[in-house]
C-alpha cells in the first residue's frame, strides 16, 4: 500500500528541509539574532555607564601635598584625611582632631584662603591646593598678630580649640583688617569653644585688628 505523499509546502520532507520551512526559518534566526545582539549591547552600555571612573586604592597611594610653602610627598591609604595626614604622617599636631565629624571645627586649616575642617577633607582631594596649618602662620620667630594676641588676651584654656579659632580668626583679618565685634562672633560661629572663652577671643582678634593696621 502506498504512504500517503507528503504536501509540498510541509517544512520537513524525507528528513530534508522544504525551500519554503528554511526561509522561514532563516528569517527568524536572523531576526532572533538581531534581537540578542541589541540586548546584549544594551546591557553591555549599561554595565560601563554603572562601572564610573576607575577606583583608586585600596592600597596606598603617593600624593603630593603642598604644606605651610613646602611640597611634602605622602604614601597614603586612599581614606586618610587631611587631618591625619598632617598628624600623623607629617608631624603638624597643631592641627586638633576632637570632634573628628565637622561639627567642632578644632581641625581648621586653609586650602589656598578658603577655611575647611580637615577631618573631613580627604587627603587625595586636596590636590595642587597650599595648604595652611596653625605652624604655617608664624614667619620663623615671628607670631602672627592673632596668635601674639591670643597670649597676651590668655584667649584660650584648654586648648583643644585654640587651633582652629586662630585659624579662623586669621583668616577673617586677612579678608577684613577692620572687623566689627559681629564681624569676630561670625567668624568663629562654627568653632565650639566647651570652655567658653569666647569673650576673650573677641577681644583678641580685635587688638589683633588694631596692630595689623599700624
Amino acid at each position: 500500500m502506498a504512504e500517503d505523499p507528503v504536501p509540498t509546502d510541509s517544512p520537513v520532507t524525507s528528513g530534508n528541509v522544504s525551500r519554503r520551512g528554511f526561509l522561514k526559518g532563516a528569517g527568524l534566526g536572523a531576526a532572533g539574532a538581531a534581537i540578542l545582539e541589541t540586548g546584549l549591547n544594551a546591557v553591555t552600555e549599561a554595565s560601563t555607564a554603572l562601572a564610573g571612573p576607575a577606583a583608586v586604592g585600596p592600597g596606598r597611594v603617593a600624593v603630593t601635598l603642598n604644606v605651610n610653602g613646602s611640597a611634602r610627598k605622602l604614601d597614603i591609604e586612599p581614606r586618610t584625611t587631611l587631618a591625619e595626614a598632617l598628624r600623623d604622617d607629617l608631624g603638624l599636631t597643631g592641627t586638633k582632631v576632637v570632634c573628628d565629624r565637622g561639627s567642632c571645627s578644632a581641625c581648621t586649616v586653609l586650602l589656598d584662603k578658603t577655611l575647611v575642617v580637615s577631618c573631613m577633607t580627604l587627603a587625595i582631594d586636596v590636590g595642587d591646593r597650599a595648604v595652611t596649618t596653625i605652624e604655617g602662620l608664624a614667619k620663623g620667630d615671628v607670631l602672627h598678630p592673632v596668635q601674639e594676641a591670643f597670649i597676651e588676651h590668655d584667649a584660650m584654656q584648654c586648648g583643644y580649640c585654640t587651633p582652629g579659632m586662630v585659624m579662623s580668626c586669621a583668616a577673617l583679618l586677612d579678608r577684613n583688617p577692620s572687623p566689627s565685634l559681629d564681624d569676630v562672633r561670625d567668624a568663629v560661629s562654627g568653632n565650639l569653644c566647651r570652655c567658653g572663652t569666647y569673650p576673650k577671643v573677641f577681644d583678641a582678634t580685635l587688638a589683633a585688628a588694631r596692630v595689623s593696621r599700624r
